[in-house]
């Protein structure tokens, strides 16, 4: 193809991409097919995957083939092990994507199409995307060290221990609430359960097959895997139709709490190549699949967005959540657009299995375009239901009532109109007793789904199985997080520990591997636990940190990238990480202060917990909820003291970063990179893994 034509094809595809956003952004007075938004997303994907980040690899990183990688030097086995790129794509998308861009973009619907969708694709092209590639191909030229310790080395000793010290809290929360989002997605569902519970032993004889049977048979193994995968959704559906196996399968709350702690202990403890790349790769499959499928059926049903582009919500007042769109917005969408925790993976995981410097353009930057694609499905699944089913879902009985009459009046009221018929019919169709008051976001999501689903195949008698894919799809998608993310929590602890006692610091050895895996699912398990027992369902008081926890954890990715840029004399390009992280520090502190602060009791963490304890004071709770009242109070103030100690963490590294920054450019410091010295590459150019190789 000659350079006239390629040319051609990129301004086409350019056009074709501004034309769509467009017509998201402008048009008012019709309903808007959703086939834009996919056309937007795809086309700004592509020219920012072609221009950009070729860009920023080419002439501000200059990523080098013929240097050796951690896990060439350093090949161990265990943490340390060469990946083919593709089986490292998708564990690398499979541990990054998780509640984040499925849960985000649905809560922040109330507030339109129109905000979420900008920021998803604008945030992940600019900010997102450039966070988990610099931190990537970061990490890669610093032997796989993790966030916190590259911090301590490039920014300060005393600003890098503080960032270490928040960033292991910051990665608790967020563990804890992933959990708390799969508890939900499966206590009510053995399909999923069942479904979820077979993925493992699925991987534990994939990773067997590659590592011993078949070494290197990657495309085999894989329609091995991918088949039994499949088999398990299928007989997921016998098990919810056994009255026995169902009931086997019905897990309550703390029970599967306990499941989720033993499980991620494992994934931690055991060798990478035994369960944690091999399911991560297999998950990868079924996310791309279901939501390319998805995509499939919006450009075959082409259904129409019925949400306006912007609500009356934006004033502050919604009933998913209350906050006003700016910073709220931003903080509840999250990973979709930016997530703090891809800085983890990508200093954790990936960069000791990656085999070449050139594969972190594609997985650091394609993977976070591939979730944040995820967030834009969310979206047009949760919007393309009527806006009534949507709040009656999402909004909580105390706002709209608890029956199907009373949240429809209430709705209604709202200007969108809806029955209480509508909504009884609606749980009826998708095998559920109701679907009101189902805050969290993951069951609307599902109905979105299964409606398009069943649109394409099946019609509403196959509602109910597409409901049933959505949540297991769901659950599958956020447990690949719980895993990747509990590794990389015990990396942290043992870097910790090993300052103390040096044998803790080594990643082989046994013992340190045990206790600081112990050590990292306690600590998550607590706030787990802490959100499983809570009256409200754990979300409403924890998904507001996780948002905030995730944007402060990425101000700090940035920092640093920023830092050591600075340090690789890239100031003419430094603009590439400084702006995203000026927006995230402005937006994350904004929103910290409005959870801690804020006199409204909807919003402030603190006066909800004073309105309540006001309450008990003036005898006005009864005695039956006197405990759960007392529980709430206490949820309140753990988030507000949290919120406030990683905002002033945050902070304080950002001042040291600052100092760092000024001896730099006022040349007061000769700036020194703690790159690990250049090893030439012993593999040769078609080499692609020892452990997974090519077919």
């Amino acid at each position: 193809m000659n350079k006239f034509l390629k040319t051609l094809i990129w301004i086409v595809i350019s056009l074709l991409g501004a034309w769509a956003l467009a017509k998201i952004a402008l048009q008012r007075g019709e309903s808007l097919s959703a086939i834009w938004f996919v056309l937007a997303a795809v086309c700004v994907y592509l020219v920012a995957y072609r221009l950009y980040s070729a860009f920023v690899a080419a002439k501000i990183l200059a990523l080098d083939d013929t240097r050796a990688t951690p896990a060439e030097r350093h090949d161990d086995g265990r943490d340390f092990v060469p990946t083919n790129k593709w089986v490292l794509f998708g564990h690398h998308f499979a541990a990054i994507a998780g509640p984040g861009p499925l849960v985000g973009p649905t809560l922040a619907a109330q507030f339109g199409y129109l905000p979420g969708t900008l920021w998803l694709i604008a945030g992940a092209v600019l900010a997102g995307c450039i966070q988990d590639f610099i931190i990537l191909f970061c990490s890669i030229r610093r032997d796989g060290k993790s966030l916190g310790e590259m911090a301590r080395e490039e920014v300060s000793r005393r600003g890098g221990f503080i960032a270490q010290i928040a960033v292991l809290a910051i990665m608790v929360i967020l563990l804890g609430v992933v959990a708390l989002v799969i508890v939900n997605a499966l206590k009510s569902s053995p399909w999923a359960t069942f479904t979820l519970a077979m993925t493992i032993p699925i991987a534990l004889l994939l990773g067997l097959y590659l590592r011993f049977l078949r070494p290197g048979r990657v495309l085999e193994a894989s329609l091995i895997g991918v088949g039994l995968v499949l088999f398990a959704v299928v007989a997921g559906q016998w098990v919810a139709d056994s009255p026995s196996w169902a009931r086997a399968f019905t897990i309550g709350g703390i029970p599967l709490a306990g499941a989720l702690i033993v499980y991620a202990f494992a994934a931690s403890a055991l060798p990478v190549w035994l369960l944690l790349a091999p399911r991560d790769y297999l998950s990868a499959f079924i996310k791309a699949g279901a939501i390319f499928s998805l995509a499939a059926g919006i450009l075959l049903v082409r259904p129409h967005v019925l949400m306006p582009p912007l609500t009356r919500f934006i004033d502050g007042s919604g009933p998913v959540f209350a906050g006003k769109i700016f910073p709220f917005c931003f903080i509840t969408i999250a990973c979709g657009a930016i997530s703090g925790f891809h800085s983890l993976i990508s200093s954790g995981t990936t960069p000791k299995m990656i085999l070449r410097e050139s594969h972190a353009r594609f997985i650091g930057y394609g993977a976070m375009l591939l979730e944040s694609f995820v967030g834009i499905m969310a979206m047009v699944a949760a919007c393309a239901m009527p806006p009534g089913v949507y709040f009656a879902i999402n909004s909580p009985s105390s706002i709209v009532g608890g029956t199907a009459e009373a949240a429809a009046t209430t709705i209604s009221g709202w200007g969108f109109p809806l029955t209480g018929q509508t909504m009884t019919d609606l749980a009826h169709k998708v095998g559920e007793i109701t679907l009101l008051n189902r805050a969290g976001g993951a069951p609307s999501l599902a109905v979105g789904m299964a409606q398009i689903f069943s649109s394409t195949i099946g019609g509403d008698r196959l509602l109910s199985i597409w409901y049933h894919f959505a949540i297991m799809f769901e659950a599958l998608f956020i447990l690949t997080v719980l895993d990747a993310g509990t590794r990389v929590g015990r990396f942290m602890i043992q870097e910790l520990g090993g300052r103390m006692w040096k044998p803790f610091g080594r990643t082989g050895w046994m013992p340190g591997i045990l206790l600081s895996s112990a050590i990292i699912v306690g600590m998550w398990g607590y706030f787990l636990y802490q959100g499983v027992v809570d009256p409200l369902g754990g979300i409403n008081s924890l998904w507001p940190l996780f948002g905030i926890s995730n944007q402060l954890l990425a101000a700090v990715a940035l920092v640093v990238a920023t830092t050591i840029l600075l340090k690789m004399e890239q100031l003419r390009w430094v603009w590439v990480t400084l702006v995203p992280m000026a927006w995230l520090v402005i937006i994350t502190m904004t929103a910290s202060y409005q959870k801690i602060f804020s006199a409204d009791p909807r919003i402030g963490f603190l006066s909800y917990a004073n309105v309540l304890a006001a309450q008990i004071a003036a005898g006005k709770i009864p005695a039956a909820k006197l405990v759960d009242t007392q529980r709430l109070i206490f949820n309140q103030r753990l988030d507000a003291g949290v919120t406030i100690v990683l905002a002033l963490m945050v902070l304080v590294l950002i001042v040291e970063a600052l100092i760092q920054w000024y001896a730099i450019l006022a040349r007061r410091t000769a700036p020194v990179l703690h790159e690990s010295p250049y090893v030439p590459t012993q593999w040769a150019p078609g080499f692609s893994g020892v452990a997974h190789g090519d077919d």
